[in-house]
């Protein structure tokens, strides 16, 4: 692309950066900014300096540390466990070639477009009833069926492609099906599963709604969980406020960032197929 019509894409894409950045950035200020500061200068301005007695405090006061090891357990194992199931299903379907395929895959997309609100009521209940209410194991199952569900659809699609003489080869060399998954499937669809690992993570990070019904003690809330408690509960300044809201979301970000270069390639290589 050349002429103006390239430099007016470059200037689009600055300007995307700058839109979304931009919130970020407010945040970001305000977060290091003491209350006084605040107060006199307004959320634009920048600040005089490093002010992070806010972000003590509310580290201190959420138990925060706590908090993110919690996120970090469940959005993890949440990850591993939905990526390992989202395989053995699609394999069975996608290669597998099960009789009522497309019953099933019809019934893994009409789970995934149920509302969770419309799940919270039985899950709670069944919850209570089997002991798991008020513990991370009852969000991570939960949490591992809902992303499964969609892991499922999504490779049966891109294991359905498969080919099939790579896998008829391996048969004649006597590898059995656990194996062919595990040396040859698993191997070449390694782009895309760390994609939807990456995926998975971040979402049931940002998960909110179901851990909040689930998790109700301090020892075993989440980082969404415990921002939302603790402003509905106590008195917090903006500062504050924003100091939870930089804490909250930087994890995430940095997660992103450290697995962008994996990310970026997954995608690249399902393109190039």
């Amino acid at each position: 692309m050349r002429g103006p019509g390239r430099w007016a894409v470059l200037f689009a894409l600055v300007v995307l950066a700058v839109v979304m950045m931009f919130p970020f950035a407010i945040v970001a200020m305000n977060a290091v900014k003491s209350p006084a500061e605040y107060s006199t200068q307004g959320p634009l301005s920048l600040p005089d300096g490093l002010y992070l007695q806010g972000i003590i405090d509310f580290w201190n006061r959420v138990d925060f540390g706590t908090k993110l090891w919690n996120s970090f357990i469940i959005s993890a194992s949440v990850a591993v466990v939905a990526v390992v199931l989202s395989v053995l299903n699609a394999y069975a379907l996608g290669i597998g070639r099960v009789k009522g395929r497309l019953s099933i895959l019809v019934l893994f997309l009409v789970a995934n477009t149920l509302p969770q609100e419309a799940l919270a009521y039985p899950l709670y209940y069944l919850s209570k009833a089997v002991g798991l209410y008020d513990t991370q194991l009852a969000v991570i199952i939960v949490m591992t069926v809902i992303q499964a569900a969609f892991g499922t659809y999504l490779l049966s699609a891109v294991l359905g492609q498969f080919p099939k003489e790579i896998l008829e080869a391996a048969a004649i060399d006597g590898a059995g099906r656990l194996r062919s998954l595990l040396r040859i499937v698993v191997p070449i669809s390694r782009p895309t599963l760390n994609v939807l690992l990456i995926f998975f993570f971040i979402w049931t990070w940002n998960e909110f709604f179901l851990p909040l019904i689930f998790l109700i003690s301090n020892d075993t809330q989440t980082v969404p969980v415990a921002l939302a408690v603790l402003q509905g509960e106590k008195f917090m300044d903006a500062t504050m406020s924003s100091a939870s809201a930089l804490l909250g979301v930087v994890p995430a970000i940095a997660f992103f960032l450290i697995f962008q270069r994996t990310l970026t390639r997954g995608v690249t290589v399902g393109a190039i197929k």
